[in-house]
């Protein structure tokens, strides 16, 4: 009777391998993209092209916040990307999409806006739960 009520350990393992290769590999390429769109807009805080220069104006912030605004992405990108630290980097991420969330609302910016920094924050824990086998754990 435990041999028709418990999956042959073959099949399962199998099955679970490859389950679990597709979910590590999906989280990293996923997270590979965020930290690549992360990372150039750290670049860009250091290099303030008028663009970046102008729309931090445009949420109230000075222009000499831009700087240390790029090294905390950096910081929490980094910390994203060590697998030890992971999850730390991914909490401060939320917080620093929050920031960017609660600047938007503050001008009064278009729906577009506000979402953006929503999204990614949902896809940095994606990105996460999928490559990562003990928020797989906790959340489950």
């Amino acid at each position: 009777m435990n041999a028709i009520a418990q999956p042959a350990a073959g099949n399962f393992t199998q099955h679970q391998t490859a389950s679990a290769g597709w979910k590590l590999w999906t989280g990293r390429v996923l997270s590979m993209l965020l930290g690549a769109f992360f990372l150039f807009d750290a670049v860009m805080k250091f290099v303030k092209p008028a663009a970046v220069v102008t729309a931090t104006l445009q949420l109230g912030f000075r222009e000499s916040s831009i700087v240390p605004i790029g090294l905390a992405l950096l910081a929490c990108t980094v910390l994203y990307f060590v697998p030890r630290s992971a999850v730390f980097g991914a909490l401060l991420l939320t917080g620093y999409l929050g920031g960017a969330v609660a600047s938007q609302v503050r001008i009064g910016a278009p729906s577009f806006n506000i979402l953006f920094p929503i999204v990614f924050a949902s896809l940095v824990w994606t990105g996460l739960y999928l490559r990562d086998e003990r928020v797989r754990a906790l959340l489950s």
